[in-house]
């Protein structure tokens, strides 16, 4: 029998099926296997519920296990991160031991360990070693930017290329790399158990090409029909390059940064152990591997992408997607928070009005005022109560279109605006918590509708993305019975 971790992540989401389709018995562990509902391959498999990060979850899960497959990894700013990951996979690999696995399939990150690497890649290498640890034979794949419809790093390149005609770039923009398609990282994961001598081996794995990120930004606009022009300087920071990346992509800066920075590191192929020990896998070159995404991101055939992995990401982080279904754009942020729902429930029901929005207020109502010159209602209609909502009320320049007590308050724009507008908010529980969801729903009304929405995403991002964080830190303030609020 073979076990995946991390089945809800991108990577892992497609290596379940995979697995399946070769005729292996399969068992995944899931913190929350409701996340699973919904996947093809759900009932073909046995799901445990528990987390890596808890021991006393693992003896089960092991339990006749021949090969573990390990793909959990966290990212954040901060160096607990890093500890949180080497911890569970310590953990796991004497688990894996204790349980008689034979092999354990890690998927880590290239870099050479002699260099200056990222603290994110630095951590990646070190869960490698904490799993070898427990004895058991390890195989470690070591992969650059992974090239798939979905995957984060391709996500980013392709947002910043669709969006913006001329990009001021740092100088990583020429750093060398060797991205590999998700195709090839697939089958060097399926075969790994199937060749004896990949045990106990760290495995370089990489694309038929090596080039730059400039190349891979410039590849993408060829392949799309776009010009494209980028001005590399020398001022910007990780810091400032994540800020930049959040506000033109949906990617949150706390993750964008440690990605940032790992892409100061060379990251190419030293050791061609990958092409000796797995001849029949002729890796793909960037080229063909980008034709393969965006067939499948045209046609509607993305498996996972990386904000499936919520669990994963760090704690108190919103995971955001953008995605365009049958012309309505659709802008989901979620993050779990340590609380019922109702707390946060009390929170987001009483925005609005004189309580304000909870963040960059000043800028609601600077909106409030161009709508109320535009000829809409502007902020001068508040609210009815402070802390009671009903389907039909006005919300400041909203409409109260739904609300379920406890759970759900949807908002229908009535400001002026190129088209058609709702804010959702939504809170329901999971994994002993809540997971908070915040949701705009935009219908551009031809070019301007467009224009108005990408133009302003900057603004947007930043607004509605402090804002999740803010009903969340107000939820725990209301649970904490520190602010006043009466149950609706």
């Amino acid at each position: 029998m073979d076990l995946v971790t991390g089945a809800t992540g991108y990577v892992g989401g497609r290596l379940v099926p995979r697995l399946v389709e070769a005729g292996r018995r399969v068992r995944v562990l899931a913190r929350d296997p409701a996340r699973l509902a919904g996947r093809p391959w759900a009932g073909s498999v046995e799901v445990i519920q528990g987390d890596v990060h808890d021991p006393s979850t693992l003896p089960a899960a092991l339990d006749g296990v021949e090969v573990a497959y390990y793909l959990v990894h966290s990212m954040g700013e901060h160096a607990s991160f890093a500890a949180r990951d080497r911890d569970a996979a310590r953990a796991f690999g004497l688990a894996a031991r204790d349980a008689g696995v034979k092999r354990i399939v890690y998927l880590g990150g290239l870099g050479a360990a002699d260099s200056r690497l990222s603290d994110h890649l630095r951590s990646r290498q070190e869960t490698g070693e904490a799993l070898r640890s427990g004895g058991v034979p390890v195989t470690e794949f070591r992969a650059a930017v992974i090239v798939g419809s979905g995957s984060i790093s391709f996500e980013m390149i392709r947002w910043l290329v669709e969006r913006l005609p001329v990009m001021v770039c740092p100088r990583w923009v020429f750093q060398r790399i060797q991205p590999v398609a998700i195709a090839d990282v697939l089958s060097y994961l399926l075969s790994a158990p199937g060749v004896p001598e990949s045990a106990n081996r760290v495995v370089e794995i990489g694309g038929a090409d090596v080039i730059t990120y400039r190349d891979m930004m410039l590849g993408y606009a060829a392949k799309r029909g776009l010009r494209r022009h980028l001005v590399p300087v020398p001022v910007l920071t990780p810091r400032l390059s994540s800020h930049w990346v959040r506000w033109m992509t949906p990617v949150p800066a706390a993750i964008a940064r440690p990605l940032v920075e790992g892409l100061r590191n060379e990251v190419i192929v030293r050791d061609d152990s990958a092409l000796r020990l797995f001849p029949s896998i002729h890796p793909l070159s960037y080229a063909e591997a980008l034709d393969r995404a965006l067939e499948k991101l045209e046609r509607g055939e993305v498996e996972t992408a990386w904000s499936d992995a919520l669990s994963n990401s760090p704690p108190g982080v919103p995971t955001v997607t953008l995605t365009t279904v049958e012309g309505m754009i659709i802008e989901r942020r979620t993050v779990q928070v340590d609380l019922p729902p109702e707390p946060l429930f009390r929170a987001f029901t009483g925005l609005g009005g004189e309580r304000g929005w909870l963040y960059m207020d000043w800028a609601w109502k600077i909106r409030g005022a161009l709508d109320l010159l535009a000829g809409g209602p502007g902020f001068r209609r508040g609210r009815r109560d402070p802390d009671h909502l009903r389907p039909g009320d006005a919300l400041d320049f909203w409409r109260v279109e739904a609300v379920e007590p406890g759970r759900l308050l949807r908002l229908r724009a009535e400001m002026k605006v190129p088209g058609r507008a709702w804010l959702q908010f939504e809170a329901q529980p999971r994994d002993g918590g809540s997971l908070l969801s915040q949701t705009a729903y935009f219908a551009p009304r031809g070019l301007a509708g467009h224009l108005y929405w990408y133009l302003l995403y900057p603004v947007h991002a930043a607004i509605f993305g402090n804002l999740v964080r803010r009903i969340a830190e107000r939820g725990r303030s209301l649970a904490r019975g520190l602010l006043p609020g009466s149950t609706p």
